[in-house]
């Protein structure tokens, strides 16, 4: 299998998460601005990252199952959401934020180590 189908949904899956990222939560900047206007635009931005994780997932389905691709696009949210609070919104990052993060990681790894016991 090329080495595409192993990286290419990876990084789509990183670039589709900034957009939806955006596209959920970078509208709580702009609170002054009318409801609708700011669910169009979120809907505007979305439409980018389906351009992403479709063929994301379309392509990682050669080699990783559909557990592996779901693992991987939350634990990928979850990095891409840390940085944008952090950077977008001015968020602080906790120990507990981070304790959680690493329950999720553990959980991931799971998903991708395979069948336990026999």
């Amino acid at each position: 299998m090329p080495l595409t189908a192993y990286i290419a949904p990876i990084v789509m899956l990183c670039l589709s998460n900034v957009f939806m990222t955006f596209a959920w939560y970078g509208h709580l900047k702009f609170d002054h601005k009318p409801l609708w206007i700011l669910v169009i635009a979120s809907w505007g931005i979305a439409f980018f990252e389906y351009w992403l994780a479709v063929p994301a997932n379309r392509i990682g389905i050669q080699v990783y199952s559909p557990a592996e691709l779901k693992t991987m696009q939350e634990v990928i949210t979850l990095l891409v959401f840390a940085g944008f609070s952090v950077l977008y919104l001015g968020e602080k990052l906790t120990v507990n934020h981070l304790v959680g993060f690493a329950f999720i990681a553990l959980g991931a790894f799971f998903i991708f180590k395979g069948p336990l016991g026999g």
